[in-house]
């Protein structure tokens, strides 16, 4: 509730009026994600039955028809999200899952979590062996950048930066 709006008024909720103080993140939380299953529901309201109808139209094997819906479905929700942003939003949006994809499939390829192991690489950064914090954030913040240009182990010695590369290559997203 805010001063306008009283405990008996009907109305509070429609603009998030009763809502009681939440942080920041539960609210950045609460519109990424917690949204949606409303948004897959809307998503199934706009185009499922279009879509079913189309591909059940079609001759093709039953496991091609189950691949064709997926790539159908999330054609049209990457299309929706481009759509939605600005241009120059949309091509950093772009750039961004492209390279979560990127590390997302090099994980996969390799039974590596890249994210995990540079993480863990950068808790050997230790606060203790410079003269301030200043100098630790630099380092922290210069090795941060490096280590995706270090060969590593769990990549058949490749550097995270040429395995997700070259696993974008594989799709055509390097462009």
């Amino acid at each position: 509730m805010n001063e306008r709006t009283g405990p008996d008024d009907p109305n509070a909720g429609l603009f998030g009026m009763d809502e009681e103080d939440i942080s920041e993140e539960a609210l950045v939380n609460k519109q990424l994600y917690e949204k949606n299953p409303r948004r897959v529901s809307a998503l199934n309201d706009l185009c499922y039955d279009a879509m079913i109808s189309e591909v059940d139209n079609m001759d093709i094997p039953e496991e091609a028809k189950r691949k064709l819906i997926f790539k159908l479905t999330a054609n049209s929700v990457l299309d929706l999200i481009c759509d939605s942003a600005p241009v120059d939003l949309g091509l950093d949006v772009s750039f961004y899952f492209d390279m979560y994809l990127g590390v997302s499939l090099a994980n996969k390829r390799f039974k590596a979590d890249l994210f995990k192991e540079h993480k863990k690489a950068l808790l050997g950064v230790k606060a203790d062996d410079f003269p301030d914090d200043e100098a630790y954030g630099r380092a922290l913040e210069e090795f941060e950048e490096q280590w995706w240009d270090i060969p590593q182990p769990l990549l058949e010695k490749r550097t995270p930066n040429d395995a997700i590369k070259e696993t974008l290559a594989k799709y055509g997203l390097t462009e």
